[in-house]
């Protein structure tokens, strides 16, 4: 079994979606050239701090693919020879990673909340266009859980039972706002009692529940450190032997399980800039309620987590978006960099 990981949960860059304030779950909106530019510097960033990824995983929607793709990019310039880059993880472009299916709102402007209504203004227009000719409700909360559990019993659980090498597993999930969030939570599920923890860091600031913990920037991070400390044959499978949700055991911390503490308050924009689950609309299961106690849900017995960032930007600091409208522009492959245009000196 792998001895310790380090996981990275990341949202994709900026789209012109994102600007424009329009709904954009599985419509394939593209990046912007500052998004790129985001995603470029995560890369870049991930390099310099001499990570190497052993597994990379991302939506198979472009905003995610690129971004996943960039930090590859830089993957390989860290390698430095043929041999060291064929150990560079190819990204792995999964359906179940996309965002929220929108339905009919997909493509739309944002809704601003109605005066006096209790409710968000995206779950007021649905309600409002419920029953018109042509209208496709969005994806519920439940399915998009699902897709998380599916993720994690078929491609994140069956890592943690390679067997142990020299060096530990770095894995990056490259995905979007509010299907992090639900995969965030979802992992939690998977965890055992008493094994999240906040590093000192982060101890110094409060937050209502480990469940949730704010949302995510574009191409913020969530960093997690999990290390085995017991062999996990050694303990039961399922969550019917265990709690199914992290006790926390720090000070900072409050009870993951008490949604009467509420979440985290981050502002709508409509720029994209961060996203939770709050924003997600609540619609009723299609194939019945998702028990959170499912006696199918996999524990990994004998992990401690720590959480090491959250919607971390650093790689962001010192970043501008370019003027004119440029940098809000979509992200044209084909277009050469300013520095192309300029012929470089030979090197005697």
């Amino acid at each position: 079994m792998a001895q310790s990981m380090r996981l990275f949960l990341i949202r994709h860059g900026e789209t012109v979606d994102n600007v424009a304030g329009l709904y954009a779950g599985v419509r394939d909106s593209e990046l912007t050239n500052h998004g790129y530019q985001q995603a470029t510097r995560l890369g870049l960033y991930f390099k310099t701090n001499a990570l190497s990824f052993t597994h990379l995983f991302s939506s198979h929607l472009q905003r995610a693919a690129k971004t996943a793709g960039k930090i590859r990019e830089a993957q390989l310039a860290l390698a430095g020879n043929d041999d060291a880059a064929a150990d560079v993880p190819e990204v792995v472009q999964l359906p179940l990673l996309v965002e929220q299916d929108f339905g009919s709102m997909e493509g739309k402007k944002f809704h601003e909340r109605p005066p006096e209504s209790k409710l968000t203004g995206k779950e007021h227009h649905r309600q409002e266009s419920k029953g018109t000719t042509g209208f496709v409700d969005v994806e519920s909360k439940d399915d998009m859980a699902r897709r998380a559990n599916t993720f994690l019993d078929e491609h994140l659980l069956p890592l943690m039972d390679e067997t142990p090498g020299a060096d530990e597993q770095c894995i990056a999930i490259v995905s979007h706002g509010i299907f992090l969030s639900t995969l965030w939570k979802r992992l939690l599920h998977r965890l055992p009692a008493k094994s999240v923890v906040l590093c000192p860091e982060l101890q110094a600031t409060a937050r209502p529940s480990l469940e949730h913990l704010g949302g995510w920037s574009n191409t913020g991070y969530l960093e997690l450190h999990m290390a085995q400390s017991v062999a996990a044959d050694d303990a039961p499978r399922t969550s019917e032997s265990a709690p199914s949700v992290p006790v926390p055991s720090s000070p900072a911390e409050t009870p993951a399980c008490d949604e009467a503490l509420g979440q985290v308050e981050v502002p709508h924009h409509s720029d994209g800039g961060d996203v939770t689950l709050k924003d997600a609309v609540d619609t009723p299961a299609t194939t019945g309620e998702l028990s959170t106690k499912s006696s199918i849900d996999r524990i990994a017995h004998g992990w401690k987590t720590t959480i090491l960032a959250i919607n971390a930007k650093d790689h962001l600091k010192g970043m501008k978006r370019t003027g004119g409208g440029v940098g809000s522009s979509r992200h044209d492959a084909s277009q050469k960099s300013i520095e192309t245009f300029f012929k470089r000196r030979k090197v005697e």
